[in-house]
């Protein structure tokens, strides 16, 4: 995934940057709010990490820019502003989410990556793969007419499988995307949460590979 960072601080840059490319994102930075929206023109990013104070627009005019240019990839704002009226107004203005500075990195990353998982899932509202339904706007799954039960860690990897269908999905991601419940899901619990999970889709037409060493396959039966 390419992300967009827009922040004028250097060091809190070099943080991000590293932080973000330790979770294989790729990431170009710019110090400038009117170099981001040029770069916003030529590349087909992700994810934008948006600063609000920046030495040339403030971050609240780049966003009402872009929005208004039809991007609709998601917005996280960093804002060291204690006024609660900036963070409003840039939710009103289309930013997805926020972090007040000082913030620690493990909190954004599982900020951006729920942000790029809720976007994924609005292109794909209603995914059907062999007799499972997954409607993402409501949160609900389905086999055939019959709803199927699910806890939150199940969704999320049932998501993530289903997106990438009839790609493996590395055991890396799939434990990120469970780390707003749990910061660090060893190999044991990831395989637990399979299982159950495995269990559940018997009669769904479906087949969860285990690519040993590498992650998990989630494809129809044919």
């Amino acid at each position: 995934m390419r992300v967009l960072l827009i922040e004028d601080d250097e060091a809190l840059q070099a943080g991000l940057s590293e932080a973000l490319a330790a979770q294989t994102y790729a990431v170009d930075v710019f110090a400038r709010g009117e170099l981001g929206l040029a770069a916003l023109e030529a590349v087909a990013y992700d994810a934008l990490i948006l600063d609000l104070g920046l030495p040339d627009l403030d971050g609240l005019q780049v966003l009402r820019r872009l929005r208004a240019r039809g991007h609709g990839l998601p917005v996280l704002l960093l804002t060291a502003r204690s006024d609660w009226q900036d963070r409003v107004r840039g939710l009103d203005l289309g930013a997805d989410d926020y972090l007040v500075k000082p913030f620690v990195l493990p909190e954004l990353l599982a900020r951006l990556r729920a942000l790029c998982r809720r976007h994924a899932a609005a292109q794909h509202a209603l995914i059907q793969l062999g007799r499972l339904s997954l409607d993402t706007a409501q949160q609900v799954a389905s086999l055939g007419a019959e709803p199927l039960a699910l806890t939150p860690k199940e969704w999320a990897l049932l998501l993530d499988l289903c997106l990438s269908s009839p790609k493996i999905v590395p055991k890396r991601k799939l434990a990120q995307g469970l780390s707003q419940w749990d910061r660090d899901v060893s190999a044991n619990a990831l395989e637990s949460h399979i299982s159950r999970l495995r269990g559940k889709l018997v009669n769904a037409g479906l087949q969860l590979d285990t690519v040993r060493g590498v992650g998990y396959r989630l494809v129809a039966r044919e």
